[in-house]
């Protein structure tokens, strides 16, 4: 029996809805992923194994094939392990009401018990989702307010595989979709900073300096001796700045997002971010990329202030690579198959010795 569950896969800040094709033949016995899968998703098949078998289910004996289309986009990471394990289940007729399948995009990586852990990129998964008339999306519950905030989309929070088996078939009656106030939960923690601007006495002209250039979005250097309070002041700008508008928030949060950055069970970032790297720091690292690229330093201080503590002290090569992100705002990594735009519009502080 031919069996469709629907995933999603994050390029970049944006996500691709993945249809997961799972059919069985008598002819022979053996698991096969098909559809450009990389080690991580390979190794799924030992996890479902065992997460089907923890939860009184049986491991179909015959062949099962698995596609990952479309075929021609590497698929990465272990959220697919959830909808592949739904999939074989429905596929052997191992619980009824399979039809309501096709309706939802589910994505968890499963645990050999069958616990359901946190996932990268569920907001532009559930952005995704939305966008291409699913009912719902089936997400581990760690994730679940941060899905949320998308309006007009039914997002359940599940901790165990039982839960998503049972709400298929029950009719969908077993699980309460997350309800998110996006207002609320944005504007009710916009300035709750833990340090502030105002804690500053005295350095009347620094401070002067830096709203000037916080009220214009400029860049700025700071230069002075060992314990003048550069990188204190630095700490502060951000509370300053005009607080992130609605539009501001879901795209930064959309960068943590994708990165592995947002803490479990949050929302939206509400606050300008504030990245200061160590000055070892490599070009990648500081403007994004890696076999799989993901956002730099550059990325994740988008809409917010980034911070190069001890100026001179980076390498020339990783000064460099910085200018045209700078000029435009955004940085594109390029691989030989695809070419990811991340945005990086930030403001620049540096600190150096005389």
């Amino acid at each position: 029996m031919l069996v469709k569950t629907f995933g999603s896969a994050v390029y970049g800040v944006e996500a691709i809805t993945i249809t997961i094709e799972v059919n069985w033949m008598e002819t022979s016995t053996g698991y096969m992923i098909v559809g450009l899968p990389d080690n991580a998703v390979k190794e799924s098949l030992q996890r479902v194994e065992s997460t089907i078998k923890s939860i009184g289910k049986t491991m179909p004996r015959t062949r099962i094939v698995v596609n990952m289309a479309p075929a021609d986009i590497k698929k990465s990471g272990t959220a697919f392990d959830l909808p592949i394990a739904v999939g074989i289940l429905a596929a052997d007729a191992q619980f009824s009401n399979s039809e309501a399948i096709k309706d939802y995009v589910i994505m968890g990586e499963l645990s050999l018990d069958g616990i359901i852990r946190p996932i990268k990129g569920a907001l532009p998964i559930s952005i995704q989702a939305r966008k291409e008339g699913f009912k719902g999306l089936i997400v581990p519950s760690a994730n679940a307010k941060e899905a949320g905030m998308v309006n007009n989309l039914n997002v359940y929070g599940v901790d165990h595989i039982n839960e998503v088996i049972q709400f298929f078939e029950s009719g969908e009656q077993s699980l309460q979709p997350v309800k998110i106030d996006t207002r609320e939960e944005f504007f009710n923690s916009q300035y709750d900073f833990e340090i502030d601007f105002a804690d500053v006495k005295g350095q009347e002209n620094i401070k002067r300096a830096l709203e000037i250039a916080a009220a214009g979005g400029h860049n700025a250097i700071l230069i002075g001796p060992p314990g003048a309070g550069k990188t204190m002041l630095a700490k502060r700008l951000p509370t300053i700045l005009p607080p992130l508008s609605l539009q501001e928030a879901l795209e930064t949060t959309k960068i943590h997002s994708v990165a592995g950055k947002l803490p479990e069970n949050s929302t939206l970032v509400s606050k300008r971010p504030f990245r200061s790297p160590h000055h070892t720091i490599s070009d990648v690292a500081l403007v994004g990329g890696g076999g799989i690229p993901q956002p730099g330093e550059i990325s994740l201080a988008h809409n917010g202030v980034l911070f190069l503590d001890e100026l001179p002290e980076f390498k020339r090569t990783v000064l460099e690579v910085m200018r045209q992100p700078m000029e435009e705002r955004r940085v594109t990594i390029s691989r030989a198959k695809v070419a990811i735009d991340f945005p990086a519009s930030f403001m620049l502080l540096a600190s150096m010795n005389p």
